[in-house]
């Protein structure tokens, strides 16, 4: 669940560029009003960190999707590709390098096998 090298450092990566593209051009592409480019801003920092990334993820995807209802013209690019690294990125989790995984940590669960069956 928390890949470490590479792959840990990929989805860093991915993380950030997810964040710099969420408060770059907010969502789909047009200016958003004052109260969700803050909403925006707190998921880009808590993408960063890496805090709750699923969940933040999931709603980034969610705000991403929406913007297809918005009657305002924007490219598909806009809101197509952001909403699909965010979907990427709950699905992958967080990776080695963020507060989620410094929270929940590695766990291993042994089963042990029962005695007279």
């Amino acid at each position: 669940m928390f890949p470490t090298g590479a792959p840990g450092i990929a989805l860093l990566m991915l993380r950030f560029s997810l964040a710099a593209t969420i408060l770059d051009k907010g969502s789909g592409g047009m200016m958003l009003a004052p109260s969700l480019f803050y909403l925006a801003a707190v998921q880009s920092f808590l993408l960063c960190l890496g805090f709750l990334t699923p969940f933040v993820s999931i709603s980034v995807c969610l705000l991403e999707l929406t913007a297809f209802l918005v009657p305002v013209h924007t490219a598909w690019r806009y809101v197509a590709l952001p909403g699909t690294n965010a979907a990427a990125i709950a699905l992958l989790g967080p990776g080695a390098y963020s507060l989620d995984a410094r929270r929940f940590g590695r766990r291993v669960v042994v089963f042990r096998p029962t005695r007279g069956k």
